[in-house]
């Protein structure tokens, strides 16, 4: 049986007894604030492999989303999300009306969503650029980008 790496994001930090119980029941690695665990599960497929993961770590853990932690041969990441069933409810009679499936559905949704925040974001840039543009030179502009991405990020003072 195939094994797939998969992220689990939580709705809150653990506390480390909470991260040993969990890691009783299924091997686990979390990030440095225990926000973000790791896990190998096995399964026929992604879809399986992270139903039974939340089975599995529901009642121990405040999961909110299970992911794929690497993409697929189409580049897409599989999302596991455990809706109340008031949305649970709604989601399903919205894609009724849609004519879809509650899956495609959402994620058509999220593909929209997405689109429109990189639209939102290259617009952003591209009116930063020209407000630098109108105080320089291009080629000026071009080696201080250069010069920012060869230096470390410092972390912004409050």
């Amino acid at each position: 049986m195939p094994h797939h790496a998969l992220e689990i994001v939580l709705t809150r930090p653990l506390m480390a007894a909470e991260l040993r119980r969990a890691a009783h029941a299924w091997p686990l690695a979390a990030n440095h604030d225990a926000t973000r665990l790791m896990a190998l599960a096995g399964g026929k497929t992604p879809e399986r492999a992270a139903h039974r993961l939340r089975q599995r770590l529901t009642a121990r853990l405040p999961i909110d989303v299970i992911t794929t932690y690497y993409p697929d041969a189409y580049g897409q990441v599989l999302i596991n999300i455990a809706f109340p069933p008031a949305t649970h409810t709604a989601l399903e009679r919205d894609a009724r009306r849609a004519g879809r499936t509650p899956e495609r559905f959402l994620r058509e949704a999220l593909q929209r969503a997405l689109a429109e925040h990189a639209d939102r974001e290259a617009d952003r840039l591209d009116r930063a650029v020209r407000q630098l543009l109108a105080h320089t030179t291009p080629a000026h502009l071009l080696s201080a980008v250069g010069h920012a991405l060869t230096r470390p990020l410092k972390e912004p003072t409050p």
